[in-house]
């Protein structure tokens, strides 16, 4: 970015209020000032854009956090803002998972004493474990229950081509949840936070990478970070030690399947399922492919305008979710 860019910036940043995006050009002008060797005016800017951010945190905290209804400038093009309505008590997870996620809860909805004693509740959260098992949810469950905006990171709009760029985007959005307390989701993680040694990664990647490490490390907002992924093998070892707490989901057994079938369906009265038989073809599904089979069959009831739901219609729909999903149509009557 050329000097007549940052200005123009700087300034169109400054007239629409968006602070971020302003301390984000102005480290910018530091870094490009230290490289020409002004270091004593480059450590000068840093420290006004230190000194103004500590600023405006402290009147933030005295009026208490303002939820956002949508990012402005370069954010919105870096989050997706929402406000869910998902509690906890309408998820079914593991018991180990579900108290887990309470313990969070607890922490922080005693933010305020936990500081008193010089603490601080853990907010810093990896979440593992295959497609579908509630770790999206979980996020949105965390935001509803605590009230806070639910604010997901569009990883395709941080990572670029040029270099330097995709770490100066990266910063908005940790700059963002200082300015902004929120429940903010890396979702498919993975993308960034793959093993820096791993040979076919780009040196991008891993510039963003390095700079997500320093940047969490350095966190001290009070704004929930979650980061989410599929593939927990594939992370760098690095990742781990900078989360307060790693939570793994499981695909649900026989008797949560039971309960998300029952739960998903219980404002469907006309119902003539066996439900032994249908859970026991269930095994294997995730969360989410149980609920896409119970809202296919009852679509299903609807369309052909049938009297009730059936067992063979719940089992149609199940085996067309395992087809999709790749586990393949499991032959009726086996485990």
């Amino acid at each position: 970015m050329t000097k007549a860019d940052q200005l123009k910036a700087l300034l169109l940043s400054h007239a629409e209020n968006d602070d971020a995006r302003f301390y984000a050009v102005a480290m910018q002008v530091a870094a490009q000032e230290a490289r020409q060797g002004h270091g004593v005016f480059a450590e000068e800017i840093r420290r006004i854009v230190d000194e103004a951010k500590s600023k405006r945190a402290a009147l933030r905290a005295s009026d208490g956090p303002v939820p956002i209804v949508q990012p402005r400038g370069e954010l919105a093009a870096l989050l997706s803002a929402s406000f869910p309505k998902v509690r906890l008590a309408d998820m079914i997870l593991a018991t180990e998972t579900f108290e887990r996620l309470r313990r969070i809860l607890r922490e922080q909805r005693q933010l305020m004493k936990l500081k008193a004693h010089g603490l601080r509740p853990r907010r810093k959260l990896l979440l593992l474990g295959s497609p579908g098992t509630g770790k999206t949810m979980s996020a949105s469950a965390l935001a509803g229950e605590l009230s806070l905006p639910l604010l997901v990171i569009r990883l395709d709009g941080i990572i670029t081509k040029f270099l330097g760029e995709s770490a100066a985007k990266l910063r908005l959005v940790f700059d963002a949840m200082l300015q902004t307390r929120g429940v903010y989701l890396f979702d498919e993680f993975d993308s960034i936070g793959t093993q820096r040694a791993m040979p076919n990664e780009v040196g991008e990647i891993r510039r963003v990478l390095n700079a997500f490490l320093q940047f969490i490390e350095q966190d001290q907002s009070d704004s929930l970070v979650l980061a989410a992924t599929n593939h927990a093998d594939a992370l760098d070892y690095a990742l781990y030690r900078r989360f307060d707490d790693v939570i793994t989901f499981q695909l649900p057994d026989s008797e949560h399947i039971r309960m998300a079938l029952q739960s998903k369906l219980s404002m469907y009265p006309e119902t003539t399922v066996d439900w032994d038989r249908v859970t026991k073809e269930a095994d294997g599904l995730s969360y989410a492919e149980v609920t896409r089979a119970c809202e296919e069959a009852v679509k299903d009831v609807i369309i052909s305008e049938r009297t009730s739901l059936t067992t063979e219609i719940l089992l149609a729909a199940i085996a067309e979710r395992r087809l999709i999903s790749g586990s393949g149509v499991r032959p009726a009557g086996t485990l």
